[in-house]
């Protein structure tokens, strides 16, 4: 029992899925300074990150263990199928937050009292499916704030071109999420949950993925423009439009046989390869 905990949390928090936010964080770091950051730096920002992304989904599941039961897609998942307690996953959650909380400390002063704000962002956002077709833009907040911080992390100071990258992030994750709202419009429906999809139906979270990733790729060529960035910065930004476009080719509002194909292969290759650029501009 106690050797398969491990596995099953790593379940419970996905954490394949750190491709998503990870590299902009690193995206946010090396922008940030211009040059490769310290192995100081890239240490505790990722444990912060690792810390920070365990907490944020370890929460989800708490606050959603009702929701997820009642949805044949997620009755599976670790909470309410009983592979994991409330209480092993609150421990989770304490520890994850104990290790963002101890990598915190190591970076810029600045980042020791805005700490709370992340972590209020990942209570609230379970809550707003709720209230609010809008929730899909306050992860997409939440998790924009992942640059912020890496920059911040290393120069204490929070500069426009922060604020644009984290903008471009939020875009990029609330245009995926609005596809991801695809899976569950049914179930979403009849349990009085919102999203885009159940507001605005089938055509109408196609139409605010399309939106918001166009906003991405304008927000990351303003970030260029008030940077001094390289040509491999820009042939970054190139890579992301044609794969979002890519991404919204692989689906439409009478066809969502490719949509799994969109929501995550093609989002993680999407911040790894400008995450790599990127870092292939400071160092080349």
């Amino acid at each position: 029992m106690i050797a398969a905990l491990p596995a099953r949390f790593a379940r419970l928090v996905k954490v394949e899925h750190t491709v998503f936010a990870l590299p902009f964080a690193y995206v946010g770091a090396f922008l940030a300074v211009g040059r490769t950051p310290t192995a100081h730096d890239l240490l505790w920002i990722t444990l912060a990150m690792v810390g920070a992304r365990s907490l944020a989904m370890a929460l989800n599941r708490l606050i959603d263990v009702g929701v997820d039961a009642r949805n044949p897609r997620t009755a599976g998942r670790e909470l309410p199928s009983g592979q994991l307690s409330i209480v092993q996953v609150v421990l989770f959650c304490a520890a994850s937050l104990a290790l963002f909380l101890v990598a915190v400390w190591q970076l810029a002063p600045r980042t020791h009292w805005l700490w709370p704000i992340p972590v209020a962002g990942f209570v609230i956002y379970p809550y707003l499916k709720r209230w609010t077709w809008l929730c899909h833009f306050w992860l997409g907040a939440v998790d924009g704030l992942a640059p912020i911080g890496a920059w911040v992390a290393i120069t204490n100071r929070l500069p426009w071109q922060s604020w644009v990258l984290g903008a471009a992030v939020a875009f990029w994750v609330a245009g995926f999420d609005c596809f991801y709202a695809l899976f569950d419009v049914d179930v979403d429906r009849a349990q009085g949950l919102h999203s885009i999809a159940t507001r605005f139906g089938v055509r109408g979270a196609f139409v605010g993925a399309r939106v918001s990733h166009v906003a991405t790729v304008v927000c990351l060529v303003a970030v260029g423009l008030g940077l001094p960035v390289g040509a491999l910065y820009w042939i970054g930004v190139g890579a992301v439009a044609a794969l979002l476009a890519y991404e919204h080719s692989l689906g439409r509002p009478g066809d969502l046989s490719r949509l799994g194909a969109a929501f995550f292969p093609m989002n993680g290759v999407i911040s790894v390869v400008f995450a790599l650029f990127r870092v292939l501009d400071v160092t080349t």
